[in-house]
């Protein structure tokens, strides 16, 4: 059996100090009436923190752009009544060794326009483009632009003021910051367009004001990723060459922590290229840059510490291949999603060696706030 003490060790980065390598990725869940938190999903969170969550990234939780949200239901964190709802998770985790980051949002293009809190807005992008490249909107001015990046640095300041660990900008999938490092769907002219570097500066100025907001303690974290979920197989860095000149934008703008999503974690990200040693995308933003960083894509969702706990074995790997490479040093933690939505107790589980309690993933879990 894999020794899974590596789990357990701490991290700290800047003035945060996470007890555990175990991160809860952020899931979407639709919970929050009005875009505010209920009593319900605190105790969601506060259930997985006390069962050894080292780190809560919350569901992702929209900025302040009339555009910004597709789901009335879906949290945001800008309106007083929801900052007010997560100071009080906020309290409720750190009253566990638990640590906590709202995950900041903006769904970009992936809006469809009368949809969401505010219907009447406009859906923001880079240049009014969809994933097809068609145009469909004007493209943003740069008085826009810059609005937009403030948004994310106003949450990013009222995530300190609440008392969050740290916070963490949702830069993947293809929702708006995304949108920006995609040539089909930015083509700009301007400093925010152009070459992949160029296309980093819209989420380079984000980090930027954000630490400005934050200060020097509290540890920012970008989420990105190569797919989107327009296109699964759109890569933005083709070489390690140019995912490092991409990456140092982000790096040299302040970030602490890069979360590296891919579908499936394990993975190699440029397994064409002599001497990878295999590495995933994680393992390669951390070799390129030396930051910390995050891996995530169906961890979990099957394990050979026990039979019962299969989820889809045919599209996952081992949990103990995860703990092996951990282990070596090719990231620093694990982003668990669907296993901890199904379990909230897996930490707690692995920790004191009772995986023959581990529960089988079941997707009616996507339809609960337990």
């Amino acid at each position: 059996m894999t020794d899974t003490n590596v789990l357990f060790e701490p991290i700290t980065i800047r003035g945060m100090t996470v007890p555990n390598r175990i991160v809860m990725a952020p899931m979407t869940r639709s919970f929050s009436p009005d875009g505010v938190p209920t009593e319900d999903v605190l105790a969601y969170y506060e259930r997985r923190a006390a069962a050894d969550v080292g780190l809560i990234i919350t569901e992702g939780t929209t900025v302040g752009r009339g555009g910004a949200s597709n789901d009335p239901k879906v949290p945001n964190f800008h309106q007083p009544e929801a900052l007010a709802a997560w100071s009080k998770i906020t309290d409720a985790v750190h009253k566990t060794p638990g640590k906590i980051a709202p995950q900041l949002w903006h769904v970009g293009m992936m809006r469809k326009p009368g949809t969401g809190p505010d219907p009447d807005a406009m859906s923001d992008s880079p240049s009014g483009r969809t994933h097809t490249g068609s145009q469909v909107q004007p493209e943003p001015s740069d008085s826009e632009v810059a609005d937009m990046v403030m948004a994310y640095a106003d949450a990013a300041g009222a995530a300190a003021k609440a008392g969050f660990d740290a916070v963490e900008i949702h830069g993947a999938h293809g929702y708006l910051i995304d949108e920006f490092f995609w040539g089909v769907m930015n083509t700009r002219s301007d400093k925010y367009g152009g070459g992949l570097i160029e296309r980093a500066t819209f989420a380079g100025e984000i980090i930027s004001e954000c630490r400005k907001q934050v200060g020097d303690d509290i540890p920012i974290i970008l989420r990105w990723s190569q797919w989107k979920q327009q296109e699964y197989t759109a890569r933005l860095a083709e070489t390690p060459q140019e995912m490092e000149s991409f990456l140092k934008v982000f790096v040299d703008a302040g970030v602490d922590v890069l979360h590296a999503s891919q579908r499936r974690w394990w993975e190699a990200e440029f397994p064409e290229v002599d001497g990878d040693d295999g590495l995933n995308l994680a393992g390669w933003c951390k070799k390129l840059t030396g930051l910390p960083s995050i891996t995530v894509g169906s961890i979990g969702l099957s394990s050979d510490f026990i039979g019962s706990f299969q989820g889809e074995a045919s599209k996952t790997q081992p949990i103990s291949l995860a703990v092996e490479r951990l282990a070596k040093g090719e990231f620093d933690m694990l982003a668990i999603g669907r296993a901890l939505l199904q379990d909230p107790h897996w930490a707690q589980k692995i920790r004191e060696d009772r995986t023959d309690e581990l529960e089988a993933w079941d997707s009616k879990a996507l339809g609960t706030l337990y």
